[in-house]
């Protein structure tokens, strides 16, 4: 037998990054439990038992459903009720006597019933205090003691049959604090509100009724009943912007037998070779929970993700595992024509991996990947798959209109099509690990990742959530860049470069594959800049505007890869033209922005001609909850998107679309309705990728101008009412029309959404957008009127939302303003299928009205 290092693990062709891990989920230097025992049979290839339709071998249940949940209280025990006030008893003395609603037997009847996602926060009122504008305006922190703690119970379906397995739970995200109790048990702690955790409560379950004495005095059996509990504290933030309060992901229910492969630790490398064909280097991490040495091998099948094509087999060595052991088991393989993901051609493969032992198969799952290159070049930028691509990317926070962060699955994959219908192909996910959706989105859609962790630091804590990032989003080919961390005060010192080392060092150990940044505000050149493979540039440096910067730090560094982490910073309302900061409103037009950044067009114009330079993550792709700027109260959201919170565009949407893009487009702008301005000049843009554009007042020309790359046309027009309108010109032909024109009074309601058929699985959205309009349909771009939402059938309004920074109406219930002529609504399919019809009414206008089929799943 023989003990596996790293060292052979590269020979065998098998990930360079196979690593055993720690309790922590942190990678450990060397592989010590891979023993062995037989050579890789290629001959036996066709011999793997892989059911690819469907996995028998393991359960995994959505507990989505069926949650209580109440509020507690951070000072007060008794409004706690009762955790933490034991008479003579510790609250962690005696395990299984937590206290307080922990236990089995506590009275959850009066709680209120929800479904995960869920964020308790975005369903508080807005409070408009100055320690509170930078996260939203809701109420949580040490300062709001009765808002900050949130519980949540949920019984959970154990059968006899399952003694035996071992049995998980597996949370996808909970903010912030979560303590985690089964039947009165204290089971686990998990401090991060951004990456996954998992739990297993195995020996702390029942699997058979108790028999208890009856009146009768005969043994009667109960029913059997396990509870888990989670105890959430939101009093401390992670971050300086809105973060929600709640188990704001997914929830799930493992059931495996002992030995069992550990979940993320699959991890598939490619190597596409020059005759079409890739090469494939899987490792599993094979666990015992077990009290017996075992015997076992892996096998897999990859198939195609769209049509089930069978394309590869392969299978392990056998190996020895013991009791309590997790072994780190290769295997290679090969696909023959390869077919390749790109932003165009979004081919994915899956790998479904099986253990087998015995002769059985014992533990069955599966891996989503794709087969591309990436290459991060000081002269050339970013290449896929051989080819130079220009990152056009933009920044997201997490939080949506109408639900906070605890956003459908549905609702993140519009957004991720939201950014892809602007022309972008670039996310990075500010600033923390981001729902495994919006990764799932990105593969399908073609998006380029910066994945980004929320911890920088190189303690146990901050290592293991960048070890869980990685180990989770290391298969997805979206995922090109890891990004450690974001403007930290320590970026340019020798105590910052000594914790960046660390964290680096752990990612390369979980992924050899790819490069690693941070984005640096300041101190170029200094502490993270010699850590780092891709330089980070945010803005123009040490907070000054100047974009010439990059220049001076290309002059020292001129064969170091970069790309601008963190650009723009341009701020804008939805639908206005002028500031007004009253009522917190910016400008539209592309004017406005903070000292340290600059305007849409000056840094991609600087980016774009400069091919050395990656591309960039505009700042951002959506308005989110906090950090407002320029002004504070009575904003309640950022101004900093490029669409709003709901995903209206603005105006600066529409620049990135033109020039980001490959085909003729134009943008005219701002509306036409300036009632009361009357032979007042109004300042009208024209974004277009065409050579000329000539500007029409009611038919009259105001004369054409050139079309500048990566720029803008402007006329001063004095107002008229009718219309203005854009004629866009290419060899001396009209080419593209655009007209604004002047709508008249509120007149109806039209509806449109982002999806026209549902599934019934109580999970999936849709988002319900409506337009007031007038009489001849067009948008009456100034109105404010009342909307009401019904919806009659399997289906409910779970939020509601306009884009207003500044609006402070409840986001929970039916009921929501239009601003600037749009509102929203999310709308949730039921359990059952059926028309699910959406009405919308406001007074005084005729109402809008769609109906969507939702589909038994």
């Amino acid at each position: 037998m023989k003990n596996w290092t790293r060292r052979d693990l590269v020979k065998a062709g098998a990930a360079v990054g196979a690593v055993s891990l720690t309790a922590n989920g942190l990678a450990s230097e060397k592989v010590k439990s891979a023993r062995a025992e037989a050579p890789q049979a290629k001959a036996h290839q066709d011999e793997v038992r892989v059911d690819v339709a469907k996995n028998q071998l393991r359960e995994r249940q959505s507990l989505d459903f069926g949650w209580k949940f109440a509020l507690g209280h951070v000072c007060d025990p008794m409004r706690d009720f009762g955790f933490g006030k034991l008479a003579g008893v510790g609250t962690y003395a005696k395990s299984g006597d937590a206290g307080g609603p922990t236990g089995i037997g506590f009275d959850d009847s009066k709680w209120e019933t929800v479904q995960v996602p869920h964020d308790w926060a975005v369903a508080l009122p807005f409070v408009v205090e100055p320690i509170l504008v930078g996260h939203g305006g809701k109420p949580v922190g040490r300062d709001f003691p009765e808002s900050s703690i949130g519980w949540y119970r949920r019984e959970i379906e154990v059968k006899p049959g399952d003694e035996g397995k071992r049995i998980v739970l597996e949370f996808d995200g909970v903010f912030r604090n979560a303590t985690v109790f089964v039947n009165g048990h204290w089971v686990s702690e998990n401090a991060s509100g951004y990456v996954p955790f998992e739990v297993d409560v195995t020996d702390f379950l029942d699997y058979s009724p108790k028999q208890v004495k009856g009146a009768d005095g005969a043994m009667h059996a109960q029913p059997l009943k396990n509870v888990v509990v989670l105890r959430v504290d939101a009093t401390l933030s992670d971050g300086w912007f809105y973060e929600g309060a709640g188990v704001y992901r997914h929830v799930w229910l493992r059931k495996t037998g002992a030995l069992h492969l550990v979940k993320d630790g699959v991890f598939v490398q490619t190597s596409p070779g020059a005759n079409g064909d890739a090469g494939l280097a899987i490792t599993s991490e094979v666990m015992n929970k077990g009290t017996a040495a075992v015997r076992c091998s892996v096998a897999g099948v990859a198939v195609e993700w769209a049509s089930g094509k069978e394309v590869a087999r392969c299978r392990s060595a056998v190996v020895t595992v013991r009791p309590g052991e997790m072994v780190v088991v290769p295997m290679t393989g090969k696909i023959a024509a390869a077919k390749m993901w790109s932003l165009e051609e979004r081919n994915l493969y899956r790998l479904v991996t099986v253990v087998e032992s015995e002769g059985k198969t014992v533990d069955q799952d599966e891996t989503r990947f794709g087969v591309r290159t990436i290459e991060w070049d000081g002269q050339r930028g970013f290449l896929l798959n051989g080819k130079v691509v220009k990152i056009k990317g933009m920044c997201n926070h997490q939080d949506h209109a109408g639900v906070g962060v605890a956003v459908p699955d549905a609702i993140q994959r519009y957004r991720i099509q939201r950014l892809k219908d602007m022309n972008c192909n670039g996310l990075r996910t500010t600033h923390n690990t981001p729902a495994a959706e919006v990764l799932d989105a990105c593969d399908e859609l073609g998006v380029l990742v910066m994945d980004e962790t929320r911890q920088f630091s190189s303690s146990v804590e901050g290592l293991s959530e960048l070890a869980r990032m990685i180990r989770r989003d290391r298969n997805h080919p979206s995922v090109v860049i890891w990004s450690m961390a974001n403007e930290e005060p320590l970026q340019s010192t020798p105590r910052g470069a000594a914790i960046i080392t660390s964290m680096k060092r752990e990612a390369k150990l979980l992924d050899p594959t790819r490069m690693v940044t941070a984005a640096m505000n300041g101190g170029w050149g200094q502490g993270f800049t010699q850590v780092v493979d891709v330089m980070g540039l945010n803005y123009g440096g040490a907070h000054v505007g100047r974009l010439d910067n990059i220049g001076d730090f290309r002059a020292k560094f001129p064969t170091k890869p970069a790309v601008g982490t963190e650009t723009a910073s341009t701020v804008s309302t939805r639908g206005v033209y002028e500031n007004d900061p009253l009522r917190g409103y910016v400008s539209a037009y592309d004017v406005n922005h903070p000292i340290w950044a600059a305007r849409a067009e000056d840094w991609w114009s600087y980016y774009d001609e400069r091919p050395w330079l990656a591309g960039g993550f505009c700042w951002t792709g959506f308005d989110y909850r906090g950090e407002p700027t320029p002004y504070g109260v009575p904003c309640v959201s950022s101004h900093f998107g490029v669409m709003d919170l709901c995903g209206f565009a603005k105006d600066n949407y529409h620049y990135y679309r033109v020039w980001w893009g490959n085909e003729l487009a134009t943008h005219l702008f701002p509306h036409w309705n300036w009632e009361g301005k009357e032979g007042q000049e109004i300042s009208v843009w024209c974004y277009a990728n065409c050579e000329s554009v000539e500007l029409f007042l009611n038919g009259t020309s105001l004369g054409s101008q050139t079309v500048k790359r990566n720029g803008h046309l402007e006329w001063k027009v004095k107002y008229a009412p009718g219309f203005i309108e854009a004629k866009g010109s290419s060899g001396g032909k009209v080419i593209l029309t655009e007209r604004c024109e002047t709508a008249g009074p509120a007149a109806r309601l039209v509806i449109e959404t982002s999806k026209d058929k549902l599934r019934a699985d109580g999970m999936d959205c849709c988002q319900v957008n409506v337009r007031v309009v007038d009489a001849k349909g067009l948008t009456v771009a100034t109105a404010g009127d009342m909307l009401t939402f019904v919806v009659e059938g399997p289906g409910k309004v779970i939020g509601v939302g306009n884009g207003d920074p500044s609006c402070h109406e409840p986001e929970k219930g039916n009921q929501r303003s239009a601003f600037m002529g749009l509102g929203a609504a999310l709308v949730q399919a039921g359990l059952e299928a059926g028309a699910v019809r959406v009405k919308v009414t406001s007074t005084g206008l005729e109402a809008g009205e769609i109906t969507l089929q939702s589909a038994a799943v």
